[in-house]
């Protein structure tokens, strides 16, 4: 969940809306407080709590490719739904839009003091694709969520912030290419920037 300002924006919602639910409790956080949900693309894995937390205030962002029958089962439920290209969502925060891939998928970018982060859900257009349209937003300072098979760590070289999570496939290597720039993340992980 990305919080900024009296705004909390959730990012996917994983695969069990009872673990969803029971983190959100966790951290003291009612359904009703979530404003905007975006989610990464259509896979069961980030958007299978999607029921759980849907309310007629909600603004949902789902990718283009999102199916015409799930866009409007989910508008019965949820205030609104939209699917666009890039888009600011809220003050310093932004969405990708769909990114073309075998796999469409779209990111958050969260622009902080230092530069612009990449949240990712797994990344299948390429992890270098989501920095490179970060660039249009910022200099890119950091990335953080699965990167699923990406391998092309050079386009790492002048993140300062790298946290792989979910499905990274290379993490460990990430890990010892970038020991300074590398940061655990996991479920439940407080992140402030």
């Amino acid at each position: 969940m990305v919080e900024t300002g009296k705004r909390k924006i959730m990012f996917d919602t994983g695969w069990d809306g009872k673990v969803l639910l029971h983190n959100m409790y966790k951290f003291r956080v009612m359904k009703e407080d979530i404003d905007t949900i975006v989610i990464s693309h259509d896979h069961w894995d980030h958007l299978g709590g999607l029921t759980h937390i849907l309310h007629p205030d909600v603004t949902l962002y789902v990718s283009n490719s999102f199916s015409r029958e799930l866009k409007n089962e989910i508008e019965q439920r949820a205030g609104k739904v939209e699917a666009t290209g890039p888009k600011n969502i809220a003050h310093d925060v932004y969405i990708t839009g769909e990114m073309r891939g075998k796999i469409k998928e779209q990111a958050i970018l969260l622009k902080i003091n230092q530069g612009i982060v990449v949240v990712t859900g797994c990344a299948h257009p390429g992890l270098e694709n989501f920095i490179d349209a970060a660039k249009d937003f910022g200099e890119p300072y950091g990335v953080f969520g699965g990167f699923h098979k990406f391998n092309n760590f050079e386009c790492l070289n002048d993140i300062s912030m790298i946290m792989p999570c979910h499905c990274t496939r290379y993490k460990a290597e990430i890990k010892t290419i970038f020991p300074e720039q590398y940061m655990e993340c996991k479920a439940g992980c407080i992140i402030e920037m």
